[in-house]
């Protein structure tokens, strides 16, 4: 039993040296200066590294991210469309089934269901040509230089033409 405080005890001053040793070294002007260029590295380094990616047109984990997303959203619109069309399959077979009079409205509903897969077809279509078609990015040594266009020279006013009159042979 004894031997339990005297552990809490030393348990507790060795985290009471500790923390006062972490924050005698944060007061330290010379280690707070070391820990603040060691952050700005670690940014330029990750900026350095997002450029280096670029370059080789390779895309960045936020470029990841964002497609991801996007393409989450279209696989959850196809499947809403996808149950949209097992309900209708249904009521298909229910009114095949009773021999029902001509379906009123299913015109309007096919109409939409073909409106939203020509949406989704267009969204695929942008998300496939965003992973295949990005542009090459042009090294900065190989850019052109815009250069502005001479003025444009005034133009002299034209002599008014004199009528023809015909020779009388």
């Amino acid at each position: 039993m004894a031997d339990e405080g005297m552990k809490d005890r030393l348990t507790r001053q060795g985290e009471d040296a500790l923390g006062k040793l972490a924050q005698d070294l944060l007061e330290n002007p010379l280690v707070n200066s070391a820990i603040s260029r060691a952050f700005g590295a670690r940014e330029r380094a990750s900026q350095a590294q997002e450029a280096a990616l670029g370059a080789l047109n390779i895309p960045s984990a936020a470029d990841v991210e964002r497609l991801t997303r996007r393409l989450r959203s279209v696989s959850q619109r196809l499947e809403g469309i996808e149950d949209g069309v097992d309900r209708l399959d249904g009521r298909f077979a229910a009114l095949k089934g009773d021999g029902a009079a001509p379906l009123a409205g299913v015109e309007d509903r096919l109409g939409a269901i073909e409106t939203q897969l020509a949406k989704l077809t267009r969204d695929i279509a942008l998300l496939t040509g965003a992973l295949d078609t990005a542009p090459v990015p042009v090294p900065r040594e190989q850019e052109r230089l815009e250069v502005e266009a001479p003025a444009a020279k005034p133009r002299k006013p034209r002599k008014p033409r004199k009528p023809r009159t015909k020779k009388s042979a």
